[in-house]
């Protein structure tokens, strides 16, 4: 397995390539339209060809560089089925694999964040490696105060479909804040402030229903975006515009 960890630093975001050595076939997950040129740099450098790019869930605070990627390369856009989004090439579902290559993902459909998150296996062959998007993040967790989040949905979804694996199953997350890359399932179970073993789900919610942090500054149009896979809105920012033209390379 190629893998590669890529980080957006305006919204903190991890982008994960992955590629299959016996095809040559790519796919980044959670790709943010301000690094389209990093990513397919990236791509090609590896001698790769890009077939996808796939969501965990409609992101809040970017707008996903899905659109323009299929815009130039042809690639297939792939998410949730759940989302019916009309602009999706792919609908992924927990308990049908989904493959780049021979390489095999396994959703996993993880809710509380956004009402139809999903999260996705894999196996080096060595560890089980887990993209959590924003459900689990190191020593933290995904917000529950917008896009139909739900703090005990939450808190179910990560106890019944992260923390029944093997402890050294490495966490990769969708963000960090603070420079870290990776965790493990053992490592948040024992430490997270808000998730370790001994946190029960009445404190838990009454935990995230406490917190009152400003929406993300990009939400109202990221979302409206992300809707149609990252294909801006009219409500850009003044001096966006350009990240949505399919011939800006760079």
């Amino acid at each position: 397995m190629i893998f590669r960890q890529l980080f957006e630093p305006a919204s903190s975001t991890y982008t994960y390539l992955i590629g299959c050595p016996g095809t040559g076939e790519a796919a980044l997950i959670d790709p943010v339209i301000e690094t389209f040129d990093r990513d397919m740099r990236a791509v090609q450098e590896l001698g790769l060809k890009l077939a996808c790019t796939l969501e965990t869930h409609i992101h809040a605070d970017h707008v996903s560089g899905g659109f323009k990627l299929r815009s130039l390369t042809d690639c297939k856009i792939a998410g949730p089925a759940m989302d019916d989004l009309a602009c999706r090439d792919i609908g992924v579902r927990e308990g049908e694999t989904f493959r780049v290559g021979r390489l095999e993902l396994h959703p996993l459909f993880t809710p509380g964040h956004t009402d139809t998150h999903h999260a996705y296996l894999m196996d080096n062959g060595t560890q089980k490696m887990l993209l959590t998007g924003d459900a689990l993040l190191i020593d933290a967790c995904g917000r529950t105060d917008f896009q139909s989040g739900d703090a005990g949905v939450l808190y179910d979804s990560i106890h019944a479909k992260f923390y029944t694996l093997p402890d050294d199953t490495l966490i990769y997350p969708g963000h960090d804040y603070e420079g870290r890359m990776l965790t493990t399932v053992g490592q948040e179970k024992k430490r997270n402030p808000r998730l370790h073993s001994g946190v029960t789900r009445d404190a838990f919610i009454r935990l995230m229903n406490d917190f009152d942090f400003p929406n993300p500054a990009k939400m109202e149009f990221a979302v409206p975006g992300n809707e149609r896979c990252g294909q801006c809105p009219d409500n850009m920012p003044p001096g966006s515009e350009r990240l949505c033209e399919a011939h800006d390379q760079g």
